[in-house]
């Protein structure tokens, strides 16, 4: 879908006055940083090591959720129960120490042309993420010097319901003091795509994975996009 049907869509949908950006909403891992291959690895491994069997694109497909929220559905597909809090606890230990013998993931290729472009016009940048990695989190301000600051940030440790509720994109939503109408999502994975669209925000789906464009046209996304450059000509336009 063109970009004017997209948001033409968007606004009579949802009977908002006018589309008119003042903040992005971004998702960190596809997004950010090219952290989804590694992630995916780490939970395959991890989950086998309990004897459950989980694929690569499943954890595209589950990028969002909280790591706790993630094993839950796994174990409720396979066991037909949700996890022990000793399980999740020890799941998600052993997925982060997986996770982090990859090294440091290196940002999105054309994501800095994104930031560039969100400083050159004034908008206010926002993370809103399901991880809990530290050791992503805590390389933020070193990859994005003076773009997301620690008020702006809503992780796995700041909401109740992870991704696809719509808790974390309404509590950014909330932080911002801004209308829907003003901000805009970039996410990278479906069930990131159904939250921010459950807030009643508009989002741009950059599909710097293994995913269908399918799967997120299916989520809800109003644009699917293949880089981030492709995004920086879209932003050019609004």
């Amino acid at each position: 879908m063109k970009l004017e049907e997209a948001v033409e869509s968007f606004l009579e949908k949802q009977s908002y006055p006018e589309f008119r950006p003042k903040a992005v909403f971004f998702d960190m891992d596809g997004v950010l940083y090219n952290s989804m291959p590694a992630h995916a690895k780490a939970w395959v491994e991890a989950l086998k090591e309990e004897g459950v069997s989980f694929s690569e694109y499943q954890a595209y497909l589950n990028e969002g959720r909280t790591g706790h929220g993630t094993i839950d559905d796994v174990f409720l597909q396979q066991k037909g129960r949700e996890a022990t809090e000793v399980e999740k606890q020890r799941i998600y230990k052993r997925k982060s120490e997986i996770f982090d013998g990859f090294g440091e993931a290196s940002a999105i290729t054309g994501i800095d042309k994104v930031m560039d472009y969100i400083k050159q016009v004034g908008w206010q940048a926002y993370l809103v993420t399901g991880s809990g990695q530290p050791s992503l989190l805590d390389r933020l301000e070193h990859s994005f010097p003076g773009v997301f600051a620690q008020e702006r940030m809503v992780t796995a440790f700041d909401v109740k319901y992870g991704k696809p509720h719509p808790e974390p994109y309404l509590m950014a939503l909330k932080k911002s003091g801004l209308h829907p109408w003003e901000v805009f999502v970039v996410e990278n994975a479906p069930l990131g795509v159904q939250s921010a669209k459950a807030a009643g925000l508009f989002v741009f789906a950059v599909n710097t994975g293994i995913l269908h464009r399918e799967d997120l046209y299916k989520a809800g996304a109003d644009v699917v996009l293949d880089n981030m450059i492709e995004l920086v000509s879209v932003m050019k336009t609004l």
